[in-house]
Formats: C-alpha cells, structure tokens, sequence
C-alpha cells in the first residue's frame, strides 16, 4: 500500500477524533466546553436548533454589533445595552435566585468587579427572575455590581444577548465599543473569569 500525503492527514484526522472522544468518555465535556472552541460550538448547536424571534428581534451574533437591549434595573429606571456602558468593556451575567450554578458563581463574579476598579472592565448582572425573588436573594448574598431585571420567556434579554435556549448562567463579553467578543453558557469556575475576560 502507497503511503500518499491525503492517506497521511486522514490518519492522523481519524486518530485525533478518537483522542477527542476517548477524552469525552473519560472526562466528560467539561474541558471542551471550557475552551473557547467548544463554546463555539455549544452556541452554533443551540442557535441552529432555536426558533426564530417573535417580531423579527435581533440576536446578538460574536463578532458584531450588540443589538439595542433596554431592560429595568433592579433599583428603577432602564438600562440600555450596550449604551450605557459605552466606553469600556462589559461583562453580562445572565442568572436567575433558583439557578445553583448562578449562585455558586456569584462570589467570584462580584470579586473580579470590585477587582475592576473606576477604570476597568464593567460587570452586570441580568436577572431572569421575580424582583421579590432576587431584592431577597440579594439581600442574602449581596454584590456590589449593578443589577437589571428582565421577565423570562422566549424574546428575553438573555435571548436576545446570543443565548436562544435560554441556558443559565450564561455570560458575555462586549467591546468598549458594543461588539460581541466571547459568550460563555455555563458556570465559571473559580479563577476562570481573569483568564476568560483577558482573551
């Protein structure tokens, strides 16, 4: 048998997805889903399989320009995304008070906010949720990074900010000048958030 430069890269391609699902059974998806790639991936799957938006609403896409979002902050009046935050780079942390992974998250979110300083990255949090459920959950765990609010459904601000399955806790990364950078569905896991925000 010939040994020819397309038998050679079908070798080695063949032999790469069995390492990758040898590594999946092994480990489970975590590490994939860790990586930026399989966040790619994660997010192509779910938005391929969503149904479209009521009213012809925009999903905000990696890579372009957030669409205008306005929600309620938790305390009263709008916020308006990415607007309002124009200037620097913003995190977006969607949750709601019943989501384990959004609580779990939670203490290491509001230390790399207050780790931000005046000048750094901006952090907010997007609650899907009740008020009275999350001024309580608040209350119980409190944080010092601004609060919106917006009613769960199939057009919600979490939806409409790239997450069309509406997984929770999901977070996005926009350019100081409101361009969607990098989405994240799932939690982060302790130190995490440094190394995702810097990339």
């Amino acid at each position: 048998m010939k040994i020819t430069p397309l038998r050679i890269v079908l070798v080695a391609a063949v032999s790469g997805g069995m390492g990758l699902l040898a590594a999946l059974l092994a480990t489970g998806p975590g590490p994939l889903l860790g990586s930026d790639l399989g966040q790619r991936v994660l997010n192509d799957a779910l938005t391929a399989s969503a149904p479209p938006l009521p009213d012809g609403q925009a999903v905000a896409r990696r890579g372009e320009a957030l669409p205008a979002v306005e929600v309620a902050a938790l305390d009263g009046g709008q916020i308006r995304l990415p607007g309002d935050f124009a200037g620097r780079p913003l995190l977006v942390n969607v949750w709601a008070s019943w989501c384990g992974p959004c609580i779990k998250e939670m203490p290491e979110l509001d230390r790399f906010a207050r780790a931000q300083g005046e000048g750094g990255m901006q952090v907010l949090g997007l609650a899907l949720d009740d008020p009275q459920a999350v001024h309580e959950f608040l209350g119980r765990i409190p944080v010092g990074y601004p609060q919106a609010i917006d009613v769960p459904g199939p057009a919600d601000a979490g939806v409409r900010l790239g997450n069309p399955r509406g997984v929770l806790p999901y977070s996005i990364l926009v350019s100081a000048d409101g361009r969607l950078l990098k989405q994240k569905i799932g939690p982060f896991e302790d130190g995490e958030i440094d190394r995702w925000a810097a990339h």
